[in-house]
């Protein structure tokens, strides 16, 4: 008879009985073996620009091949993808890529990168893997878009074959966690430290909801943190807030909020600060931390300049956090 199936994925620890899934909803025990139904098999894939990630410090105004599977290991009630990333296998139709195809495809649509997002990679952590490794034989880049709520051991391994990690930090609150997201918040700041650790590109996303993450209290502790634990020069992307999924009665984060928070991470020593979900001349743009000169100008997901001279200012050579070429 088989035997319940401990997943140690993520911190939710399944305990997943026989022909039963774990909370993700693509991870089931096949007698008595873990296995990702969602292995070779995206239900997403696109050609974007990878500003839309958003990715401000690497390769900018590049294509990157993006991909995602069902199913995810969180469940924000904020969720935009939800159609996707709360559902079962079975229930979204899917296209059968296998690791090498991605890689080729990637390839053959001159795309320098792969992009793992729109659902959480972590979930499908072995065609995310294999993937990677794929692509690093083949030259190619590979991204996470990733909430961060992964275990340490399959973390260093995927992160020792990744380039960039594009990591959600959603508050600096259990609470929020617990409320909003159905997780919690001390393993995805040790994801953003491993990362760092490991010498992955980090650049950190904080979508601001309104009434739950966007007091002057909350932003400080956060840009504080991120300051002192992964660093100055990771760029920090504040978001707006639109209502969608079950948080349909907030209202949309004021354009307001989203300077205050800047201000305030500004103010934390944070050198690379950016505003997202807004078109705004200088909500996109990269500024050097030195002379605070224009380096690169952004509109939505679009470059329209790239004043840098091999990664540094052309003004006064100061070195800027990112890869470049």
């Amino acid at each position: 008879m088989a035997a319940l199936v401990q997943c140690e994925l993520c911190p939710r620890a399944c305990e997943i009985a026989p022909g039963g899934r774990g909370d993700c909803r693509v991870r089931v025990n096949l007698d008595g073996r873990l296995t990702a139904l969602t292995y070779g098999f995206p239900c997403s894939l696109h050609i974007d620009p990878i500003e839309k990630k958003p990715v401000f410090h690497f390769l900018p105004g590049t294509p990157t091949l993006s991909l995602a599977t069902v199913g995810c290991n969180l469940h924000c009630k904020n969720c935009q993808n939800w159609e996707i990333s709360q559902r079962n296998p079975e229930e979204v139709e899917a296209l059968e890529l296998p690791p090498a195809r991605l890689v080729e495809l990637a390839r053959q649509n001159q795309c320098p990168s792969l992009s793992f997002t729109y659902t959480d990679p972590v979930i499908y952590f072995e065609y995310t893997l294999d993937t990677c490794t794929a692509a690093r034989a083949a030259g190619q880049k590979t991204i996470l878009v990733t909430a961060g709520y992964i275990n340490p051991d399959p973390a260093r391994e995927l992160f020792r074959v990744t380039d960039v990690a594009r990591i959600d930090l959603k508050a600096m609150s259990e609470k929020f966690y617990r409320e909003v997201c159905d997780a919690t918040l001390k393993p995805v700041l040790a994801t953003i430290v491993l990362a760092r650790e490991l010498k992955v590109l980090v650049e950190i996303v904080h979508l601001i909801v309104p009434t739950l993450n966007d007091s002057d209290a909350d932003l400080k502790q956060l840009c504080e943190w991120v300051a002192a634990n992964a660093g100055r020069d990771v760029p920090l992307h504040f978001s707006r807030f639109h209502p969608q999924h079950k948080l349909t009665h907030l209202p949309p984060t004021p354009v307001a909020t989203l300077h205050r928070a800047r201000d305030i991470a500004r103010a934390a020593g944070l050198r690379y600060v950016y505003l997202g979900n807004i078109l705004e001349n200088d909500a996109a743009n990269t500024y050097c931390p030195k002379c605070h000169k224009l380096l690169l100008a952004r509109t939505g997901f679009s470059l329209l300049e790239n004043r840098l001279r091999d990664g540094k200012c052309p003004d006064c050579a100061t070195e800027i956090y990112g890869v470049w070429n």
